[in-house]
């Protein structure tokens, strides 16, 4: 899960290439995760997946931490926002492991992709945003590719969907107290305090549905943290070195990634229908962050035209 600063202070010197490169690499490690979780998923609680991956992905984040500067990082008077934002943020993980049980890993990746237009649409009751009729036509667009992926019908919907899309609300909560968080928090911060506080909670439901596991098994979970922490690490240091705009459409070669290991794996191959529906949320998404991105630049460049106005920390915007 990535991260997409926008600040109206000075950037340093964009090197799109390592940029662009470590966004490719953030989304395969986020690919190998999911495809983890999945496999686990077949022998293993859900809840017991889901601390195992915050328990390993704690090894990234500190590692996070120290490169930031240290016990620096750690001060915070936003316990709260940190609560909520781990709370939603880690009912989000268990749906999305849930759905890649139920489902095509592309499917649930494809569908995942919708949390953004979520957003769009929560923030104006939430966050009190003005959405204009560019954003609210990419949304309604969005929304018909996801009908498309997900088909309902008058008998039933494919309860992995359901799922997926429950994760995708979830995830878009948490993107909405992400931003809120991002207004004073360092994204290591706010990282490194969701990994901790994820993993607290998730070992509330060991107790309840355990199966210990084996070497094996140990090896595969531990993979899966760290490839999880190491993908946040990546994503947040593409968006340190190049703009959001820049980077931030590489974000859906996720699903040419799960596609493939999905096919390798598993012999899954994406229907028609899931595949042209991907491709309306992508472009609505991708609308939506060129729309997002130009706000930022606007609202940056009024902030410089006032050199008495102290400008504010970044605002974070994040995708999936």
């Amino acid at each position: 899960m990535e991260q997409i600063p926008t600040s109206s202070t000075a950037r340093p010197p964009e090197n799109i290439r390592l940029g662009i490169l470590s966004m490719l690499l953030a989304m395969a490690l986020m690919t190998i995760m999911n495809a983890l979780a999945k496999i686990l998923a077949e022998s293993y609680p859900l809840g017991e997946v889901t601390f195992f991956r915050n328990l390993f992905a704690l090894l990234p984040a500190v590692a996070m931490v120290v490169a930031a500067g240290g016990r620096s990082c750690l001060h915070t008077t936003h316990w709260q926002g940190h609560l909520w934002r781990a709370i939603v943020g880690l009912a989000s993980m268990v749906l999305l492991f849930w759905a890649y049980h139920l489902m095509p890993l592309a499917n649930a990746v494809a569908i995942s992709y919708s949390a953004p237009l979520f957003l769009t649409a929560l923030s104006v009751p939430l966050l009190g945003e003005k959405v204009g009729a560019f954003r609210w036509g990419a949304v309604v667009v969005g929304f018909a590719g996801v009908l498309i992926m997900v088909q309902p019908g008058p008998d039933m919907i494919d309860r992995g969907a359901i799922v997926a899309l429950t994760a995708a609300v979830c995830y878009a909560l948490a993107m909405i107290a992400m931003r809120q968080l991002g207004r004073t928090e360092k994204p290591v911060t706010t990282v490194f305090y969701f990994t901790v506080i994820s993993t607290v909670l998730s070992a509330l439901a060991l107790p309840f549905d355990w199966v210990t596991p084996d070497a094996h098994a140990l090896t595969l979970m531990a993979g899966m943290g760290i490839a999880g922490g190491g993908a946040q690490y990546c994503s947040t240091r593409a968006y340190s070195l190049a703009r959001a705009v820049v980077v931030g459409p590489f974000s859906y070669a996720s699903l040419i990634y799960a596609t493939i290991l999905g096919w390798l794996v598993w012999g899954d191959v994406p229907a028609a229908h899931v595949m042209i529906g991907a491709a309306i949320v992508i472009a609505s998404g991708l609308l939506i962050l060129y729309r997002e991105t130009r706000r930022a630049a606007a609202t940056a460049s009024q902030l410089d035209s006032c050199p008495k106005t102290q400008a504010p920390n970044a605002d974070p915007v994040r995708t999936v």
